[in-house]
């Protein structure tokens, strides 16, 4: 009989099957090893991504939850909450997990204002630069997306307003770079990854978009429009008759 692995052994092997993907091997080990070592709040961080890489996103807070009670500073762990309520549509509970994480940042800011303060003013632009989009001033939204990441630039769904903006005014490549550092950041974000991909089908870089919309439907397995994106790239494929890479759906 194979000796127990150690806690140790356990969160590398975890660690390994995260950067492969490999999310519900990870999930076995850390949950064994957050039994073992319930005060551990980078293990419950951990165990909060992959939960939310496979759907289980209300399991997914519920850990990130966690190690933030285990660690009220834990900046990391209060951003994927934040970007993960942010995902499900929650977002006043999500900006409230942003004000806290830009809070528990504070001795790290090293800005002009205090960093609850320059959470409070990046908010204030995102919600100017929103009003200024649905009133179809998109120039007047991305300065105010930009004043706010100025202030905040760890604010994720900014970023990902922003690279949406880019997308709509045609700047495809300059929105597949910020988009590309979003979900760099936070790999679980399906929206911006989705984002992502259409910034790149815009480019013409049609197969790196087909492989973001994959990834994204395997996060998010029921994403309609990403998958009538793939969906429309089949067809092309197949050299069917479908729609033309402007006329994909900006909604």
């Amino acid at each position: 009989m194979a000796p127990e692995a150690t806690s140790d052994q356990l969160l590398a092997r975890a660690k390994d099957a995260y950067a492969r993907n490999a999310y519900l091997a990870a999930l076995a080990d850390l949950q064994l090893l957050g039994e073992r070592h319930p005060e551990f709040p980078d293990v419950q961080n951990l165990m909060g991504l992959c939960l939310s890489l496979v759907g289980r996103t209300d399991e997914a807070l519920e850990a990130f939850g966690r190690a933030t009670e285990l660690n009220p500073g834990y900046v990391e762990a209060h951003l994927n909450r934040a970007i993960t309520l942010n995902d499900l549509g929650r977002t006043d509970e999500a900006r409230e997990s942003f004000a806290r994480a830009a809070e528990a940042d504070e001795e790290k800011s090293g800005g002009r204002f205090p960093s609850a303060a320059a959470a409070r003013l990046a908010n204030l632009h995102q919600d100017l630069g929103d009003l200024y989009a649905e009133a179809g001033g998109v120039d007047e939204a991305m300065a105010e997306y930009r004043k706010a990441l100025v202030l905040r630039p760890q604010f994720l769904d900014i970023r990902n307003k922003l690279g949406r903006l880019l997308v709509e005014v045609g700047r495809h490549e300059e929105a597949a770079a910020e988009l590309r550092g979003v979900v760099e950041a936070r790999p679980s974000f399906a929206a911006a990854r989705a984002n992502l991909g259409l910034a790149l089908y815009r480019a013409g870089r049609v197969e790196e978009a087909g492989a973001e919309w994959r990834r994204t439907l395997e996060q998010n397995p029921g994403n309609a429009q990403v998958s009538s994106y793939l969906g429309m790239l089949e067809r092309q494929r197949e050299g069917a008759a479908g729609p033309s890479r402007t006329s994909v759906d900006d909604r």
